[in-house]
């Protein structure tokens, strides 16, 4: 019933999105400029963009000091990370948002999608409808209580920006290739431990700083065993016996690596 996942996909694009995106991607057959080229033409991509220069011209009818807005700016870029990490850990990683129906196909789309298949494209970037309110509520106030109305656009056009990078990072960490670079070599092998050896670790995307602090982070050989649950995220067979929403909307659950469900 799995065997045609990618099948499946690659129909829905098709009637979902015109040009480059009416086909399904996936990260482990691009090169980086197939890549660089889809990335940018990619909806959420554009939206972040977007309203990034819409937050800088609201900036520049409404400016903030200079020592505010640099202050903004730095510590939106310094929560971000924070906020990626408790997000990324006990909510797209929490068992909880499959058992609750009206949830269930947000996790399904945000992440639980993206464990099954880590190296399809499409559902590795994120829903603007979660992102979007996330960025807007960690860094409004943060930035406003710095600058005012000026800080918090500079603190909102820093978050937009983030995002972008921390998107585009992590396309490149699932690319098919080994990095010449020491740092980003170590850099995606944690995250490739994360999707492919056990997922209840090595949350951060650009850095593993909340993991060492919040003892999650991991090298691979730290952990002899596999997590049975890396593609499902906890939604098992039996989980999905009683909460069958995600079941329903997938086809099944997939518990094998993703090559093999992709053969048949």
């Amino acid at each position: 019933m799995l065997g045609s996942l990618r099948k499946y996909k690659v129909k829905a694009a098709a009637t979902a999105r015109p040009g480059i995106w009416s086909r399904s991607h996936y990260l482990d057959r691009m090169s980086f400029r197939e890549l660089v080229v889809a990335y940018f033409q990619y909806p959420a991509i554009i939206a972040y963009l977007a309203l990034a220069l819409l937050a800088a011209a609201l900036f520049a009818w409404r400016p903030a000091p200079i020592e505010p807005t640099v202050v903004a700016i730095v510590v939106a870029a310094a929560v971000y990370p924070l906020a990626w990490y408790l997000l990324h850990r006990f909510v797209l990683h929490g068992r909880w948002m499959f058992k609750v129906k009206p949830l269930a196909s947000t996790w399904k789309r945000i992440h639980y999608d993206h464990h099954q298949d880590p190296n399809h494209l499409e559902v590795l970037f994120g829903a603007l409808h979660t992102t979007l309110p996330t960025i807007a509520l960690a860094l409004l106030p943060i930035g406003w209580a710095i600058g005012g109305f000026g800080g918090a656009m500079a603190a909102v056009g820093t978050g937009l920006l983030t995002t972008c990078l921390y998107e585009f990072v992590h396309c490149v960490q699932h690319l098919k290739y080994k990095p010449r670079q020491k740092w980003l070599a170590q850099m995606k092998a944690r995250h490739m431990a994360h999707h492919f050896h056990d997922e209840s670790g090595n949350y951060g995307i650009t850095n593993y700083f909340w993991d060492k602090v919040f003892g999650t982070f991991y090298d691979r050989q730290d952990r002899a065993v596999k997590s049975p649950t890396v593609f499902n995220l906890g939604y098992t067979p039996e989980q999905a016996e009683l909460y069958p929403w995600v079941s329903e909307l997938s086809g099944g659950v997939a518990t094998s690596h993703p090559a093999q469900r992709s053969q048949g």
